[in-house]
């Protein structure tokens, strides 16, 4: 077992080595104030039996957590995905996949939507060849808490591993973002945790032993540097191998990074509402509180990436059209993929939903300048719900990711830094040079309760009156029904006696 921690500070924040205290086989940090990220590696052999099992089905295996709590990104951990539990997979081949949908129902939640990859999960589009080895499949739910993966860790793994996984597992309760991977080359599991802030306000106070030699600990303290070109991210301070070193060396080094943070003297921030009235017809817009918007190069398009579970859906015809998009300040609809059947009510949706890359239209200076701000309006269609008694059913949608995609210059060298994060669902849509420059979720409106994630009221059936719709249809219907025999029987006597005043023997007879 192999485990990194890094901390990486601000320049506002005070440092000094002396809170790095050196030992022969542990570290102690005091009242670090920094922005943490935890990544601990398991071998294959060191994983319980029930996970290996499920892992050998797999050829990869990625899943990204995201709380829907804002936080600041802070460089090198700049990538961001929605709220909620996205999964990345492809299958070995010729191997049955019948495994993986129970052993995510034992980590996350019976509630997660998934029966199996062929029925639940989506295809994840794949433009570019750079990215052909990425993930086949694609699965999102939302999922507010990891808890039910804390239990699990702790009493599968961590007996095997003592205190330093215990540790890890606790942090998963406290995680901005939540990483595991997994890939048949590897032949590793690792988790990586991130936190933006301390704990508390008197920082991160811990010690970081090696027990003897039975895992291995590197630690970094590390604040950003200015990089010397674009497409680098700088990081100096101070790494300790726990164990190796007697003392922290200090350290200075850059490596090109496909993730950055957006400008500030560019769009840095954005919010996501629903208008109201929302109807079934609901219209998120995407608020940017910003009169520039000068891109961070001259090659870069602002996009935005949507998540949307299987109660919503884009409509790729409707949005397919250069006026209609040019009215919302939007360009072009660059992937759609997932379920986007027009008709289907929700409950005949196998798959988890649909996810959606759109092209931003910005407005000229001019207008911008003038009204301080401008959005993009992005309309979306509810599925028909199932019944409930008080005639609405809620729905959740995820803030979707906003961020630039520029071309890096030629002769850049784009290769996988030792923070980088991939398998994201966006980044295997662009070619393999490509950066992106994150902006950043405002906290101005979210609330403890809901944070990042907008919920919507959907008007359905409501049980309660359903017994007298009931009633009242079979009246309809068995009234309608004797109408129509009644006039078929009124017709049909009406000819006997037409039939019978034609008959001449009759009229003899009279």
């Amino acid at each position: 077992m192999r485990e990194r921690i890094t901390f990486v500070h601000g320049a506002e924040d005070d440092f000094d080595p002396s809170q790095l205290d050196v030992q022969n086989d542990s570290l102690y940090i005091k009242s670090l104030k920094a922005a943490r990220e935890d990544r601990i590696t398991f071998s294959f052999e060191e994983l319980p039996q029930e996970l290996r099992r499920v892992l050998k089905q797999c050829h990869e295996l990625h899943i990204r957590w995201t709380s829907s709590l804002p936080y600041a990104s802070v460089s090198p951990f700049n990538a961001r995905v929605s709220p909620g539990f996205h999964l990345f997979y492809t299958p070995q081949r010729n191997r049955p996949a019948d495994l993986l949908c129970p052993l995510l129902h034992k980590l996350f939640g019976e509630d997660l939507k998934c029966v199996s990859p062929e029925k639940s999960f989506t295809t994840l589009p794949v433009t570019s060849e750079r990215f052909a080895s990425s993930a086949m499949f694609q699965y999102y739910q939302r999922l507010p808490s990891l808890q039910q993966l804390v239990t699990y860790v702790k009493a599968k793994i961590c007996v095997i591993h003592g205190d330093t996984c215990y540790a890890m597992a606790d942090s998963l309760g406290s995680a901005s973002y939540v990483d595991i991977d997994f890939d048949t080359i590897s032949q590793a599991l690792s988790i990586s945790t991130f936190r933006s802030e301390p704990l508390d306000e008197t920082g991160w106070t811990e010690r970081f032993n090696t027990f003897g030699g039975a895992i291995k600990v590197e630690v970094g303290v590390l604040i950003s540097e200015k990089p010397t070109e674009p497409e680098e991210l700088s990081l100096g301070g101070f790494l300790t191998i726990v164990g190796d070193d007697d003392k922290p060396n200090p350290t200075l080094f850059s490596f090109p990074a496909r993730h950055h943070k957006s400008s500030r003297t560019s769009l840095s921030q954005y919010e996501a509402s629903f208008l109201s009235p929302s109807g079934l017809h609901p219209i998120l817009r995407l608020d940017f509180a910003s009169s520039s918007t000068e891109p961070p190069s001259e090659n870069c398009a602002l996009h935005t990436y949507l998540t949307l579970p299987s109660t919503l859906f884009p409509d790729k015809y409707q949005l397919s059209s250069p006026l209609f998009l040019a009215s919302k300040n939007l360009r072009l609809v660059r992937s759609v993929s997932g379920e986007t059947d027009l008709e289907a009510p929700d409950w005949a949706v196998e798959r988890w939903g649909s996810a959606v890359l759109i092209e931003l239209a910005p407005p000229d200076r001019e207008i911008t300048s003038t009204l301080g701000s401008w959005y993009a309006d992005i309309p979306l269609h509810l599925r028909y719900l199932r019944p409930s008694e008080s005639g609405f059913s809620p729905t959740e949608v995820p803030w979707p990711v906003v961020f630039w995609a520029c071309t890096a210059e030629e002769g850049s060298k784009m290769s996988v830094n030792p923070f980088d994060r991939v398998n994201l669902g966006y980044d295997g849509l662009f070619g393999p040079k490509t950066m992106f420059y994150h902006l950043d979720p405002a906290s101005s409106k979210h609330n403890d309760t809901d944070g990042l994630v907008e919920r919507l009221s959907v008007p359905v059936l409501a049980t309660d009156s359903n017994t007298w719709i009931e009633a009242g249809t079979v009246i309809v219907v068995v009234s309608g029904f004797l109408w129509v025999l009644w006039k078929l029987l009124v017709v049909a006597s009406k000819r006997d006696v037409l039939t019978e005043a034609k008959q001449p023997g009759k009229k003899k007879a009279q």
